[in-house]
């Protein structure tokens, strides 16, 4: 039961009047009649005056209460079930990390979102509140069709954190939610750049402030044995401070005592980033903080330790001397690799004809090339091999997509698992005495160490998608800062950006394989020179009328229709 004008239950004070009334017995005046059966129902009669005693005509007293109560429910517009009036108010919420910039007046744009979204509600006198927060994955807040002050409550939790994004298709969803004809308030910090792409049915409010800000863009850390290595990078976006001081703390890791705290001044140009790299030892978690200003959030980060693991690297039986003499001397000097045995190995690499993940050799016919040579651009294995002035001697071609050709020959080969086939026979050659062959062999580490389980990258900001590798036949789940979600899928799997910053754990079969941080960093929110007011009306008139049965409801007449007749037929008895 809902009532549209509850003002009109006043009228059920007409009760006590009423009731009054029949306590109250008046005087009556003498009546003369010749005889004494004319007179029917003779009945004793105050000779006093006026006073109360009980009365004795319960049924009209009834029937005339009953009348009285229908016309207050009539009055108060009453409404029963399906019938009762509701009045849907749909609010989109920009969920940006800007929208936590502080304005002049030290007013967070998200507390003023909140402050003119009580007011859009109290002045629709809405009794049904949807709150959508627009993002890379736009989300319900409260709702559909929530209590009012449930709907405010949920806005009142909420922290936008997202990156930079399109709000247009959280618009369309919040019109679907509002229904054919219905307006849309979309709360913001940046006016439209183009009204006309606005849904016609759609208010835009915006509720920003140009400010100037300086910003982290990236941070990194990279872990090497003992040694921590952070790299940032710092941005100033408008004409404020030149010069800030970037407060670096590194709490004590394992085995190390006390924690390294340092100040460094960062000079800031007019265009592009200033650099800062620092280096800790034996460091745990490492802040950065710089000073506060519009956007707080974008100052500050934790960098937890983030130690790459090794790719254990072995070499098969079979192999030729000058092969393995060339691989071993690759590993001796190659960065994050360790030598192993040839059993369960992350990359083994073996003589052709074997199943090794790589394989360096020949078989059949042999053939000398010094050029030209084809490759496959764009492809990660050849990223910055030059084969200019490299003498190649290949056998039959090997199986696989070609990457590497000369005449004829296939030099270089990759199956559709993965599997690698250097068709090179190094007795022969002077490849393994160039550049082009570390280089080579290093890009096939990394292709490796990216096919690892688990996070490909420990340091990711808004709006990047999340890299992570699975294993078949085995049940993953990422763990983040809003709840847990399956992962599908087996091998390298991009999953959607994070809706905010924090850790991010992968878990396999309820135990912990990785783990990844998201920063709060995105360069074009931390940009808050383009945000402003503005209050974009619809296009489209909306019908943001009451839903429901048109006018009053109608069975309160009835009612008092039907209590007036009832009285009527007793009180003419009487």
């Amino acid at each position: 039961m809902s009532f549209g004008f509850p003002w009109g239950l006043l009228a059920l004070g007409a009760l006590a009047p009423l009731v009054a009334a029949y306590f109250l017995r008046r005087r009556q005046k003498p009546v003369v009649v010749s005889a004494l059966f004319l007179w029917r129902t003779p009945r004793p009669r105050a000779e006093a005056g006026p006073r109360f005693e009980r009365f004795t005509r319960e049924a009209s007293l009834l029937l005339e209460a009953l009348a009285v109560v229908a016309v207050a429910l009539f009055l108060a517009d009453v409404r029963l079930g399906e019938t009762a009036r509701t009045r849907h108010l749909v609010l989109v919420v920009d969920g940006s990390l800007s929208m936590s910039a502080h304005g002049p007046d030290g007013v967070t744009v998200l507390e003023k979102v909140r402050q003119e979204a009580a007011k859009r509600v109290e002045e629709a006198d809405a009794t049904q509140v949807t709150v959508l927060a627009s993002g890379i994955a736009p989300r319900v807040l409260a709702g559909p069709e929530a209590e009012p002050s449930r709907a405010l409550a949920a806005l009142e939790s909420f922290h936008a954190q997202s990156a930079d994004h399109d709000p247009m298709p959280t618009l369309i969803w919040a019109q679907e939610l509002a229904g054919a004809g219905r307006r849309v308030v979309f709360l913001t910090d940046v006016a439209p750049e183009n009204a006309a792409l606005v849904p016609a049915s759609v208010r835009w409010m915006a509720l920003g402030t140009g400010r100037d800000n300086v910003a982290l863009v990236s941070a990194q850390r990279r872990d090497d044995g003992a040694t921590a290595t952070v790299t940032l990078r710092v941005a100033r976006f408008g004409g404020g401070q030149r010069e800030v001081d970037a407060r670096v703390r590194a709490k004590p890791g394992p085995g190390a005592k006390e924690g390294t705290e340092r100040v460094e001044r960062v000079q800031l140009p007019d265009e592009g980033t200033a650099t800062v790299r620092l280096t800790f030892q034996g460091a745990g978690d490492v802040e950065v903080t710089l000073p506060d200003d519009a956007l707080p959030e974008d100052g500050r980060v934790l960098l937890p330790p983030a130690p790459l693991r090794p790719v254990a690297v072995g070499l098969a039986e079979g192999l030729a001397p000058p092969e393995r003499q060339a691989l071993e001397r690759f590993l001796a000097v190659a960065p994050e690799v360790e030598k192993g045995s040839s059993q369960g190995e992350t990359l083994l690499i073996g003589p052709r004809g074997t199943d090794a993940r790589v394989t360096v050799g020949t078989a059949g016919t042999l053939r000398t090339y010094v050029g030209p040579f084809f490759s496959e651009k764009g492809h990660p294995l050849l990223d910055d091999v030059q084969l200019a002035g490299v003498r190649w001697t290949a056998g039959d071609n090997p199986p696989g997509h070609p990457l590497v050709t000369a005449g004829e020959s296939v030099l270089v080969s990759e199956e559709e698992g993965g599997r690698v086939h250097l068709n090179v026979d190094l007795t022969r050659s002077n490849v393994q005495r160039v550049a082009a062959w570390p280089v080579l062999l290093g890009n096939v580490v990394r292709e490796a160490r990216r096919t690892r389980e688990g996070f490909p990258r420990k340091q990711l900001t808004l709006g990047e998608p999340l890299p992570v590798v699975t294993v078949s036949g085995a049940r993953y789940t990422l763990v983040g800062p809003e709840g847990s979600r399956p992962v599908f899928g087996a091998g390298a799997v991009d999953l959607p950006p994070p809706s905010g910053p924090g850790r991010y754990v992968l878990e396999r079969d309820g135990d912990e394989v990785d783990s990844a941080e998201v920063l709060a960093l995105d360069p074009r929110e931390s940009d808050l020179r383009g945000r402003g007011t503005a209050d974009v009306a619809p296009r489209e008139s909306g019908d943001d009328d009451e839903r429901g049965a048109p006018g009053r409801a109608r069975w309160p007449l009835v009612l008092l229709l039907v209590a007036l007749v009832a009285d009527f037929y007793v009180t003419r008895r009487v």
